[in-house]
């Protein structure tokens, strides 16, 4: 009898990500193949996608960004990111990016328990204020109009799909959190960062 649980999304470490590139690279492959607009064009080459991943390493080892996995069974079936604003005027928001579920674990809820972690997490790091785009008219749109998400307009001919037809994508907005407050400083500052001191 199959287990009722829900899968947990777990937070990876930079090590973790870079140890799970590869599986991380399984799902991109099939969310791109099944012609979401993530930002890759087919033919889809997987060491390409694994080594996409490893490049982001960096970045979550100094806290810039924040990456969910679920793992069920042998194979990562959902991710999502949480990207931290660096400049002094902008930690109060983050951007959501990166949200898929492999197409075998679609319809049961993951990318809603993927997004409500993303959003909580934000939350609990200061963050008030959340922004995200996805292409206009997709199923994730729906996603986030239904998840209380507030559409700030849309753009036309934004981003191409993976075989290379422009689509326009929807901007959205969700306030987060009980307090205006800007985060507190990091205790290290970015080195971007320093261009706006």
């Amino acid at each position: 009898m199959k287990s009722l649980e829900r899968p947990v999304p777990t937070r990876l470490t930079s090590a973790q990500l870079h140890a799970s590139a590869d599986d991380l690279a399984d799902l991109l492959a099939d969310v791109v193949d099944g012609g979401a607009s993530l930002g890759f064009l087919a033919p889809f080459d997987h060491a390409a996608a694994a080594d996409w991943w490893r490049g982001l390493a960096p970045a979550v080892a100094e806290g810039r960004l924040a990456v969910w996995a679920v793992r069920e069974a042998e194979r990562i079936t959902g991710t999502v990111g949480v990207s931290f604003v660096d400049k002094p005027n902008g930690r109060h928001r983050a951007e959501i990016i990166k949200l898929m579920v492999h197409s075998s674990a679609r319809g049961q809820g993951l990318a809603r328990t993927l997004l409500a972690t993303a959003e909580q997490a934000a939350a609990d790091a200061g963050v008030t204020l959340l922004v995200l785009d996805t292409e206009t008219g997709s199923p994730a749109e729906s996603l986030y109009r239904s998840g209380g998400w507030t559409e700030a307009g849309m753009i036309p001919d934004y981003a191409t799909d993976p075989a290379g037809a422009l689509h326009p994508t929807t901007l959205f907005f969700k306030k987060v959190g009980g307090s205006g407050a800007p985060r507190p400083d990091r205790a290290r500052q970015y080195r971007s960062a320093a261009r706006y001191a």
